[in-house]
């Protein structure tokens, strides 16, 4: 990114390299300014707002351009003086500051109106300039956005002529800030698209971050093509990103478009980012590219399993229907679970926990089910009866991890060090909990969404013995009494309820009622089912053999109307049961 500053969709994007304001002359002068200044202008006149009838009015012009001069003039002259004094040096301007009230008014407006844009500031690397160099990059954040509250201080100061009594410290400048730096890496033919684009390689969010992105559910599945869909795309090096993850051992390069800049920041409470020296110089397992324009008018989904390269590359074609977080999640998921199956593993939808209760009984224990099934709100139950009932408790992984069968023992191992969960089944106070440290998606809006940091990446990638496997089962309700546990007897048994994925559909996709999925996972083995049938068969062999793991469901009861709570607290308080007979 070259230029100062960008704005589209709603996203500013201040590139402080290029300049970085230090006064309050500097931000008045800038290219930013004057962009915000014009675009808040025209949604006003669009509206035909109260503040713009009164600059109309005061200022004598209908000219946008006009207005916007005189504002700004206005504005520097409000850093330094107070209203008569504004007023004694050009008494143009006395009938616009004649009433302080409707001024007042206008820069409130003004200032709800660029905190309510998506702001993200940019640090390059290599390049930093004087205005940035005695500025480290955690600081240069917060003093731009320190900067940015004083201004607005300042001129409701000069404009009542009295300090206000409350300080509301919000932040003012960006929501996320990173820092950007050009990579060299093993560029096979075929990916001469993708040089130069930038690697992110420090992400600062000012948390709570909260996002409105356009669309709230995901739709269909990933196709495969037979060809690299990168020789149609276009791509912009000065509009796009590139988050180096690391997932479950592999190295993913996710190159994003800047119009979703929310859900490539997103990843990093998702995903570990990699380490410039564990990613410089090499060639990565996947390459998944979110928000590319190409000749297609179709929407394009898919994936294209690069055998000569040995790469797994993802392709998602730029289109609002994209514009949702489980794309870019699903889909870097659905690479590594293919290139899994590949290597003889079995990909699990699901979740895994580690539990040491306060009697010291330890388990492992792995929920599987399809989005909505109750994997994420199981894990929340556990958590919310700790204090009663467990002494320690560690996530292998929230929603995808690998099965591996080392010397004759399963072992789980995790894909992401965040959960993607459903604010509308947690506990009500859980997502205030975590707000400090929490990335909110639409959180006024049906499948809202909270992605929350929840492990370490060095235990999700070591390795834990699975001790009990259930299928996580929403649809049917459990009677006064009943159980919320049952086991299968067999494999036969496991393989039929575990392949057919049934669940109540919660929302999640565009799905409704009882629906199925291969394995619960559309996220590869659905795509490769003659090679995870193979897999299933081999797993779940050895589970049953010497009593290995305890296969059986566990009811969630998320999909039966007046349980959605209950369910999975009471399914949790049986299973810590079930732990201590494991004597």
């Amino acid at each position: 990114m070259k230029k100062e500053f960008s704005m589209s969709n709603d996203k500013v994007m201040i590139n402080f390299t290029a300049k970085y304001c230090n006064s309050f002359e500097c931000i008045l002068e800038s290219d930013g300014f004057r962009r915000i200044l014009e675009v808040y202008l025209k949604r006003a006149k669009k509206r035909k707002s109260l503040s713009y009838r009164y600059l109309n009015e005061t200022l004598e012009t209908d000219s946008l351009l006009d207005i916007r001069r005189d504002l700004t003039v206005i504005i520097k002259y409000l850093t330094v003086m107070s209203v008569e004094e504004v007023v004694e040096i050009s008494v143009a301007y006395s009938k616009l500051l004649d009433d302080r009230d409707e001024f007042i008014a206008f820069i409130e407006d003004l200032y709800l109106f660029w905190r309510k844009l998506e702001r993200y500031t940019i640090v390059h690397r290599y390049k930093v300039q004087d205005g940035l160099a005695a500025v480290s990059f955690t600081e240069a954040n917060a003093n731009f956005s320190t900067l940015i509250l004083k201004l607005y201080r300042k001129i409701e100061q000069h404009v009542t002529g009295y300090q206000p009594k409350v300080y509301r410290q919000i932040p003012a400048g960006g929501n996320a800030c990173i820092m950007i730096h050009g990579m060299e890496w093993v560029r096979p033919n075929g990916y001469e698209i993708l040089d130069e684009v930038p690697f992110i390689d420090h992400i600062l969010l000012e948390t709570p971050f909260i996002t409105y992105p356009k669309k709230n559910t995901r739709d269909g599945m990933f196709a495969e093509v037979k060809y690299n869909p990168l020789k149609y795309a276009q791509i912009n090096k000065e509009h796009w990103f590139c988050y180096p993850a690391k997932i479950g051992g592999l190295i993913a390069f996710i190159y994003f478009h800047r119009d979703f800049m929310e859900h490539g920041v997103s990843l990093c409470n998702l995903f570990e980012m990699a380490r410039s020296e564990e990613t410089r110089g090499r060639k990565p397992d996947i390459i998944y590219v979110f928000g590319a324009k190409d000749d297609g008018e179709e929407l394009k989904t898919v994936f294209y399993d690069d055998i000569q390269n040995d790469i797994m590359l993802g392709y998602v074609s730029h289109s609002e229907k994209i514009d949702y977080f489980g794309y870019i999640k699903k889909m870097t998921l659905t690479l590594y679970n293919l290139i899994m199956i590949k290597r003889d593993f079995l990909p699990i939808h699901g979740s895994m926990v580690n539990i040491i209760l306060k009697s010291g009984d330890e388990a492992n224990v792995v929920i599987m089910g399809d989005s909505g099934a109750g994997k994420s709100e199981s894990l929340e139950a556990f958590r919310s009866l700790s204090e009663d009932y467990i002494s320690d408790m560690t996530i292998i992984f929230d929603d995808m991890g690998t099965f591996k069968l080392e010397e004759g023992i399963i072992k789980g191992y995790g894909t992401e060090i965040g959960a993607f969960v459903r604010l509308d089944d947690l506990d009500q106070g859980y997502a205030f909990k975590e707000m400090d440290r929490s990335i909110f998606m639409n959180p006024d809006k049906i499948n809202a969404r909270l992605v929350v940091p929840v492990a370490s990446y060095k235990e999700i990638s070591k390795g834990h013995r699975v001790d009990f496997f259930f299928y996580a089962n929403n649809y049917e309700g459990v009677e006064s009494g009943g159980k919320y546990l049952n086991y299968f007897k067999n494999p036969e048994e496991a393989i039929k309820v575990f392949k057919s994925g049934a669940r109540m559909a919660k929302g999640t996709t565009t799905e409704t009622g009882l629906v199925e999925s291969f394995f619960a996972n559309p996220f590869g083995p659905a795509q490769k089912q003659d090679e995870t049938n193979a897999l299933i068969e081999k797993y779940f062999k050895t589970m049953f053999e010497k009593g290995q793991v305890k296969v059986g469901q566990i009811r969630t009861c998320l999909g039966v109307k007046g349980q959605e709570k209950d369910g999975p607290r009471n399914a949790a308080i049986e299973l810590f049961d079930e732990i201590k007979k494991m004597k």
